[in-house]
């Protein structure tokens, strides 16, 4: 039974089945109804043969007289004439017919067949004036039509074996060229490995049940690679984003433990190894952020808040800085598609990198753009190379200006860049006469 487990072979036994049973049903009536039609023709012939020899006799006084163009025909023909009990005429036959025949007198018309024989009578009163006097008996035999009908039984038992043959065939390559692709995908799946996650079926435009089969396919496939490079992709920004920080923090935990300290000096070290640990519960909460949502995207928030809340958590630094952080109002309320604290998270990593490299003014001005929500981000710094305008979103990559004197590990920007485009928006630097320029667009709500 194990080979019936195949699909191709279930749906050929199915309609092999069927078939077989359709065939065997047509040729069970075709002879049924081939048996009654030739039945039905052997007694009209019976009938016809009685009323023309009942047409030959006469009845004069009581006495039958077989007419002289009757003898020919009697002679060679199966016909019985009883007057009364007593035969006045009978052909040769055999016994079991010549019973059978004398068994039919002076009974009502009709038919009988002669036991273990291949004959029929057909018994026909002979009357005078209402009265009867004598019976005519018509026989036939039936051995042409059983021949006819075993013929026929052979020759359609024939057909239906044939057809099913010739049908199952036909099946059966239909179904082998039809399941074909089917087979093929399945190698070609069995093939693929994980890192395979380019490989597409690519059965062209879904113009039938196979091809709508692979463009799902080749959807799912999609997703599922999408899924897996967004698990590498988070894993190695976590490598990427979290390697400077802890780097930091375990060399500074070392060189406090090299040499007894003050305790200034201790104070200072727990300052600094907290600032790193408070750095790394950022980016972790940031990473964690970005994965959620591009799971699971929700959440609608005022776009002018989100400016000054992001402002406000970098105020601190402005003002360490000097620099002059201002936020300008939409001229209407605008608002975005994600929640309060996202976009926040987004733009943080943008106005940081602007006060730490604008020399006075930092402004970010808000505006809406088709669908999307544009958060521009405007510093008086040394301004960004446009060879650098896409290396400076790269985990741990700084600019010139950053590596002349900048601080920080370079993860910053990435990170709003990467948690942007989980909210199917981004983060893009451009070049601007007056220094620095960040555009951060978010999908408007």
């Amino acid at each position: 039974m194990r080979r019936f487990r195949d699909v191709r072979n279930r749906l050929l036994l199915i309609v092999l089945l069927a078939l077989a049973f359709a065939l065997a049903a047509a040729t069970l009536g075709f002879n049924v109804l081939l048996a009654h039609t030739t039945a039905r023709d052997a007694d009209a012939f019976l009938r016809q043969r009685a009323d023309s020899e009942l047409a030959l006799l006469q009845v004069v006084n009581g006495r039958i007289r077989l007419a002289e163009t009757a003898d020919d025909t009697l002679s060679t023909s199966k016909i019985w004439i009883f007057h009364g009990d007593q035969p006045i005429e009978a052909p040769a036959s055999r016994p079991e017919t010549a019973a059978t025949a004398r068994s039919l007198v002076n009974g009502p018309p009709g038919f009988r067949n002669v036991r273990h024989r291949d004959e029929r009578l057909y018994a026909v009163p002979i009357t005078d004036g209402g009265r009867r006097v004598g019976t005519l008996v018509a026989g036939m035999s039936l051995a042409p039509y059983e021949r006819t009908r075993e013929l026929a039984l052979v020759a359609s038992l024939a057909f239906a074996l044939t057809l099913l043959a010739i049908v199952g065939f036909a099946v059966w390559w239909l179904l082998r060229s039809a399941l074909r692709p089917v087979a093929q995908m399945t190698e070609q799946a069995a093939a693929w490995s994980e890192t395979d996650l380019d490989r597409r079926f690519d059965l062209g435009e879904p113009h039938d049940e196979l091809s709508r089969l692979g463009a799902t396919l080749d959807a799912l496939l999609d997703r599922i690679a999408a899924s897996l490079r967004h698990e590498r992709l988070f894993s190695n920004e976590v490598s990427h984003e979290l390697r400077t920080p802890l780097a930091k923090l375990i060399a500074e935990a070392e060189l406090s433990l090299r040499r007894n300290r003050s305790e200034d000096d201790y104070r200072a070290a727990l300052s600094v190894v907290l600032a790193n640990a408070q750095q790394l519960a950022g980016i972790v909460d940031t990473l964690v952020s970005a994965a959620r949502h591009e799971s699971e995207p929700s959440g609608v928030a005022d776009a002018a808040r989100a400016a000054r809340r992001a402002a406000a958590s970098c105020s601190e630094l402005a003002a360490e800085r000097s620099v002059e952080l201002t936020v300008a109002d939409p001229p209407r309320a605008l608002r975005v598609g994600v929640d309060l604290d996202f976009a926040e998270r987004i733009l943080h990593p943008v106005l940081e990198n602007a006060c730490l490299y604008g020399r006075r003014h930092v402004h970010m001005s808000v505006a809406r753009a088709d669908h999307s929500v544009l958060f521009t981000v405007d510093d008086d710094g040394p301004g960004i190379a446009e060879d650098e305008q896409e290396a400076i979103f790269e985990p741990a990559v700084r600019g010139r200006a950053g590596r002349d004197g900048g601080t920080g590990a370079g993860l910053g920007l990435a990170l709003a860049r990467r948690l942007a485009r989980a909210a199917s928006g981004d983060v893009v630097a451009s070049a601007s006469a007056q220094g620095g320029r960040f555009v951060i667009r978010l999908p408007a709500a």
